[in-house]
């Protein structure tokens, strides 16, 4: 995108590899919770996963926002990229508590 100045189809193209590997990380998330269970640790941390379902949902509105407005794609593309920097506690809190049930 950088050597052509946020143009749409370049811009919109990015957005489609962003959505490509949000889609493959839930169906990586969805393959290891089918293998463990649904009452697996990682099922119960992940619980409704909004930051999951969020990330394809804001690319898939970023994609046609680049013919409209280049910057609006990449306003989304940050929000996206920022919403995943905040950390993610849940994973460790269902150790801990698995951690705590298994000492008592």
């Amino acid at each position: 995108m950088g050597e052509n100045n946020f143009a749409p189809a370049p811009t919109a193209l990015y957005g489609v590899v962003l959505l490509i590997a949000a889609i493959a990380y839930w169906i990586l998330q969805r393959a290891i919770i089918a293998e463990e269970g649904e009452s697996s640790l990682l099922a119960a941390a992940v619980g409704g996963d909004l930051k999951g379902k969020l990330s394809p949902v804001l690319y898939a509105v970023a994609i046609p926002s680049a013919f409209v407005h280049e910057g609006i794609s990449g306003g989304l593309y940050v929000l996206v990229a920022l919403i995943w920097l905040i950390p993610d506690r849940r994973i460790e809190r269902a150790l801990a508590k698995q951690g705590q049930h298994d000492n008592e």
